[in-house]
């Protein structure tokens, strides 16, 4: 396994690969859900390839760019577990140099759910996504569903720029007791992690709603806030019921449905979401 840092190496190696991609971009601090791609890349390509980049491009003012967790050493050894060939750790200043002024923006499916509270976010993540699909030329590229919003995104992204990538999205990861995998979730003590759980079991007793004939939105989303209501949850940030495919607002449960919530536990923001089929 190679540890890449400079953009120049890793464009000569993957020109030279001559051989199937799969490409896992991550920001590091490693958890089962990045791990749950990596593996799933490795079986259906010939080279497995991660990027770990914390992205400033994607975080606002007074977020927790500083404070977002690394361990370089811990995410070494398990991509080398996972069998990872080549790990790309640009810097900052190799990701985007002085007088660096290029963005991409994505106009509708970022106005909804995250976008609101996170103006930035989704400009960084295009940006930084189509800037690495650019450098390591990939195959295949895996995106876990738990950023549901993110994962279309890149998805339309790749339609209208016609980028030669293949776009493979994985389930969520939980742990047994429901709560999504995320590297914000080190950020949580004891009675916050507890306190966390909420969210998922709004979604499900949302889901439940459903199952048995109840399909008003509004009806769904005053059920899911009289649970939430009962732990130490700081702020909702959203909680939205909504076309999976364009992110608008739907005022009654039909066909294929997203309930998605992002919610302040402390000082961490949890997204979580369901699919309603």
């Amino acid at each position: 396994m190679k540890v890449v840092s400079k953009i120049s190496e890793m464009r000569r190696w993957a020109q030279k690969a001559g051989k199937t991609i799969g490409f896992v971009p991550t920001m590091g601090y490693l958890h089962e859900g990045h791990l749950s791609l990596m593996r799933r890349a490795r079986k259906e390509n010939e080279l497995l390839v991660i990027s770990i980049f914390v992205n400033p491009a994607q975080f606002g003012e007074g977020e927790d760019y500083e404070d977002y967790p690394r361990d370089l050493r811990g995410d070494r050894k398990l991509a080398r577990e996972t069998g990872t060939d080549i790990i790309f750790a640009p810097s900052v200043r190799q990701m985007y140099p002085r007088g660096y002024s290029t963005f991409i923006d994505e106009e509708k499916l970022s106005r909804n759910l995250c976008g609101l509270s996170r103006p930035v976010f989704f400009r960084g993540v295009t940006t930084v996504v189509a800037k690495l699909f650019n450098i390591v030329n990939p195959t295949r590229a895996y995106f876990g569903r738990k950023d549901f919003q993110q994962l279309m995104i890149v998805k339309q992204m790749v339609r209208d720029l016609n980028l030669d990538v293949r776009i493979v999205s994985l389930p969520i990861v939980r742990e047994k007791d429901g709560l999504a995998l995320s590297s914000r979730n080190s950020y949580l003590g004891r009675k916050e992690r507890k306190s966390s759980l909420v969210l998922y079991k709004s979604l499900k007793e949302a889901r439940a709603l459903v199952r048995s004939g109840e399909r008003d939105s509004r009806k769904v989303i005053s059920r899911m806030k009289r649970i939430i209501a009962h732990e130490k949850v700081r702020k909702i940030d959203y909680l939205k019921i909504c076309n999976p495919e364009t992110f608008e607002d739907v005022k009654k449960v039909e066909g294929i449905t997203l309930i998605a919530l992002a919610a302040w536990i402390g000082k961490t923001r949890l997204i979580d979401n369901i699919v309603i089929r």
